[in-house]
């Protein structure tokens, strides 16, 4: 695919990051993205791995799209969110398949965003869409950068309104970041960049 070809073609993934305060920024995100769309979102929330986790049915309840925790093996489909597991790294190959791994922590998390975004920039280059939400610590910056570095769009939370400001602040460090946005203005925007070059 050419760096020409690549601006035209329609978004593939919508990835997404959060941490200490996650529940209500993805409660946010996710609630309004409408009923349909027509691309698959992952999702990396850091969750405590000594306890079972219910956040995939907690969302569920808070948005139209299904909401389901990730399954080693599956493959991403449009319109669904993917939540991935505790204790696992999250990744996407190259035909849309999940991939759950137990390798070593990432800057202390797993699942980390920053191997999500870079297997979701490795996919889907400048298909992709990554979205920095609340949280702490830096997870996510290193990723922001593999997404802009092929050519994909990068949406962070504003820090000022976000519940805890450390993800969203590094990733803003960064200087790639396309929007800034309050946590209310980025359903909006997602859909619009999706839905715009399927017309």
């Amino acid at each position: 695919m050419t760096a020409e070809n690549a601006s035209t073609d329609p978004y593939g993934i919508v990835v997404v990051a959060s941490s200490a305060g996650g529940i209500k920024g993805l409660t946010a995100v996710l609630g309004n993205l409408g009923p349909t769309l027509p691309v698959p979102v992952l999702v990396v929330q850091h969750l405590d791995p000594r306890h079972r986790t219910v956040i995939a049915e907690v969302l569920a309840r808070r948005t139209d799209l299904p909401v389901q925790l990730a399954q080693d093996g599956e493959r991403a489909e449009p319109g669904v969110v993917y939540i991935g597991p505790p204790d696992r790294h999250l990744l996407v190959l190259a035909d849309g398949t999940l991939t759950l791994t137990s390798t070593e922590l990432v800057h202390f998390v797993r699942p980390s965003a920053d191997l999500l975004f870079e297997s979701a920039a490795g996919t889907y280059g400048a298909r992709t869409i990554a979205c920095v939400l609340t949280g702490t610590g830096s997870d996510g910056a290193m990723g922001v950068n593999a997404v802009r570095a092929r050519g994909g769009t990068v949406i962070v939370q504003d820090p000022q309104t976000a519940e805890f400001d450390g993800m969203p602040q590094a990733a803003v460090d960064t200087g790639v970041v396309d929007f800034v946005l309050p946590l209310d203005e980025i359903p909006a925007v997602i859909r619009g960049l999706v839905e715009a070059k399927r017309q």
